[in-house]
Formats: C-alpha cells, structure tokens, sequence
C-alpha cells in the first residue's frame, strides 16, 4: 500500500473528478461558497495498485465513482453561466414579489369587517327578482314625481302668463274706455253741460261740435257722450221730463205744442217717445 494526497472538495462545492487534482494557481468559484470550518481540502489514502483507491480511516468524505455533476472551471476555461433562479436580478424580484403576496394573503385572512361571504349571504333567483322588481318601483315613482312637479310647474306658468294676460287687457280696455286727451276732454265737457241743464243726445252732439261751444271733432264728441252713457252719468228720459218742465216754467203749452218743442230740430231734439213721457210725467 502507497500513501497518497486526495482533493477533498466541501459538500457545498461541486464534485470533481475521480482523481481530479487542483493545478497550481487554480483558485474556487466564490460563488461555491466559503470552507466549512475544520475541512480538510486534502486527505491521505491508501494505494492499491491491484484494486485501486481506497478511502483512508477517518476520512469525511468518500469520491464517488462515476462522473461528476459539474467540473471545477480550469483558470484559462470561462465559467459557465449560472442558471437564471441563482441570479441576482431575477431572484431578488422574485423574492420581492413572494414577499407581496405573502403579506397580501396575511392580512386578507385577517379581515373581519364582514366582507367576506357568510353562510346564507349567497342571493338566490328569488331575491334577485324581489331586488329587480323593488328597483324598478323605485324608478317608477321617481318618474311619476318627476312628471307631476313638471306638470304642476307647467300649470303655473300658464297660470303666470294668462294673469298677465289679463292685466295688460284690462290696462288696454281701460286706455280705450278713457280714450285719449281730447276724447276725454269731450267727456268732462259732455258731463258739466248736462250736469248745468237739460240735453237730449242730439242736442248734446250738437253742443260738443258747434263752433259757438266745444268745437271738438264729431268721433270725438261721439266718445264723450257714449262714455257718458256707459257710465250711467245721464238718463235721456229724465232729461226730457226736466226740459218740460223747464218751458213749462217760461212759456206755458199745450201737449202737442209741448212735444212739438221738445222734439223739433230747432228746439230740445229728444225723441217722440222721450218727449210723450216727458208730457206723460208732466200729467198733460
């Protein structure tokens, strides 16, 4: 038997071949990792030369037989690239993202806000038709709230416009009751002449329009004197009766020569009937 230096490669290192020793200069990848404290690198074994090599006693670890998972690199060699899990911008992303969810999953079994589903919280067809139908009597009476306020909104400003309407008639039918400056002017002198003494209509038109009284135009005597009438401030009958008895008083007469002057053009210009009741009232 022949004593014999074995590389001894850590268990955290790759194993090298069968009889594999390190060449000088030769140094390990860092990223294998560090010596575990206390390993021997190089080991004493016995040689054989009929059966080969045999672990020495107290030996760590024994070399396989067979080829290695991986050879150690040769310094003129380039390493070989590490598998895409060992590297630093995948792993530490991965890792990053693990750690999200991790979190995420802790705090949502956590949650007891009573969001999550319970037992009897599932909706059944039932509800979902009672929920639908409630929603659509919902929308309905909103529609139909909404359809009377514009309806009733509608119904005042109607209301709004024919009342002013209204008042701008009834401003303009009193304009034309008053009728303009002159026309009522024709009315305030219409009214004093037969508030002074007796007028038939006729004789009042005459009055207005004579050139010896109001001179007024005749439409605008005629106004005065219809206003006059509308107004009640006169009552030909009544001024047929003063009339007589006022030529009663001056000059005395008969019936018919009483009518005669109470009717004639020159005269009163009543109308025979204002004239017969006027005799009538006088019991001629």
């Amino acid at each position: 038997m022949l004593m014999a230096a074995q590389f001894n490669p850590p268990p955290n290192w790759p194993a090298a071949p069968l009889g594999w020793t390190p060449p000088p200069g030769w140094t390990p990848d860092p990223s294998w990792g560090p010596v575990p404290e206390g390993w021997q690198l190089w080991i004493d074994e016995r040689v054989d030369p009929a059966h080969g090599v045999e672990g020495a006693p107290g030996s760590t670890r024994v070399l396989p037989a067979g080829p290695p998972t991986s050879l150690p690199p040769q310094p003129d060699e380039p390493r070989p690239p590490r598998p895409w899990f060992k590297r630093k911008r995948f792993a530490l992303p991965a890792a990053f993202v693990l750690l999200i969810i991790l979190i995420g999953a802790l705090g949502g079994g956590g949650d007891t806000d009573g969001s999550s589903p319970v037992a009897g919280s599932t909706a059944t067809p039932e509800s979902v038709r009672e929920n639908s139908s409630t929603a659509t009597q919902d929308a309905a009476q909103v529609e139909a709230e909404a359809a009377a306020e514009a309806e009733e909104a509608r119904l005042e400003e109607e209301q709004r416009i024919a009342e002013a309407v209204a008042a701008q008639e009834a401003l303009a039918a009193e304009d034309a009751r008053q009728g303009t400056l002159v026309q009522q002017n024709a009315y305030r002198q219409a009214k004093a002449y037969v508030d002074g003494m007796p007028f038939s209509r006729a004789g009042l038109l005459r009055q207005l329009t004579s050139e010896y009284g109001g001179k007024f135009l005749v439409e605008d005597a005629e106004f005065g004197v219809a206003r006059l009438e509308a107004e009640g401030g006169v009552d030909w009958m009544a001024e047929a009766v003063e009339a007589a008895q006022s030529y009663q008083e001056v000059f005395p007469m008969s019936r018919q020569g009483l009518i005669d002057q109470l009717t004639s053009e020159y005269g009163s210009q009543f109308t025979l009937e204002q004239a017969t009741h006027a005799v009538n009232t006088l019991g001629m």
